[in-house]
């Protein structure tokens, strides 16, 4: 039976070790890496599934017989980059996450436009249907990742019937230049799952690193969001025991999960 996410748990999402090793090597070992680790799921990326059906049932496998949490990953926006609502893109997440036997699906609206309603039907008729849970995430692109766009989003899906809990990623805020601790104080209350990472500003571009490395006020993030959000590590994780590297992060964001509940 595979795992329930439960208000604490901790992932990790598979990007973490680099998009290169895991496409070149497959999901599952770094999956089993994980839950060795100590980790109480994993996020399984469409972007980086090297054998489509067969490896993604070869996960749902792995994800039965250990019992792990599972969330589901899209690299597909909602809405095409010509601001189109995308229904075949979100059934098939939505499809490849039950598949999976992932408890939710993480999407981004992609190309939406503000004030666009239109899908909105579309997608309350196909999350009706589906045991499995649509959380949006904040991602790296002012149509889809600044506080603007998204309470926009929200503003629509409210006035359409559609609840919808979001992916808050601390990171990402920085590539649109938006303040992490402003969007917490406003999506907190629809926060249900957190991307943990650290951000470092390059002279071209922002970089993702480890959270005791980054430059920006992470602690004070992960503080203002709802504990009950389970977490997911999508920083960096390298080295040459890349099992103990990861239950060293594993465990430090559960000990600040500690301290944040003192």
């Amino acid at each position: 039976m595979t795992g329930m996410i439960s208000a604490g748990s901790v992932l990790v999402s598979l990007t973490a070790y680099g998009a290169d090793e895991v496409r070149r090597h497959g999901q599952a070992g770094f999956a089993r890496l994980a839950r060795a680790a100590g980790a109480d799921g994993i996020e399984v990326r469409s972007e980086l599934l090297r054998g489509g059906a067969a490896e993604l049932d070869g996960l749902a496998d792995l994800v039965a017989e250990s019992g792990m949490a599972c969330v589901y990953s899209s690299a597909q926006g909602m809405w095409d980059a010509d601001g189109r609502f995308d229904g075949d893109a979100v059934r098939e997440g939505l499809e490849r996450a039950r598949r999976l036997g992932a408890k939710v699906l993480k999407m981004s609206i992609g190309g939406r436009r503000p004030g666009d309603a239109a899908g909105m039907d579309v997608l309350r008729d196909a999350l009706a249907v589906s045991p499995v849970t649509l959380l949006v995430e904040n991602d790296q692109t002012e149509a889809a990742g600044s506080v603007p766009a998204l309470s926009s989003f929200f503003r629509a899906a409210d006035a359409a019937g559609v609840s919808l809990g979001m992916t808050f990623d601390v990171g990402n805020w920085h590539w649109v230049g938006e303040c992490p601790l402003e969007a917490a104080r406003v999506f907190a209350a629809r926060v249900r799952y957190v991307h943990c990472k650290g951000v470092l500003r390059r002279p071209d571009r922002w970089v993702a690193v480890p959270l005791q490395t980054s430059a920006a006020p992470w602690r004070a993030v992960l503080r203002a969001l709802p504990a009950a959000a389970f977490r997911a590590i999508e920083y960096p994780l390298t080295g040459a025991d890349l099992e103990h590297v990861t239950r060293q992060a594993l465990n430090a964001l559960r000990r600040l999960e500690q301290m944040s509940d003192e």
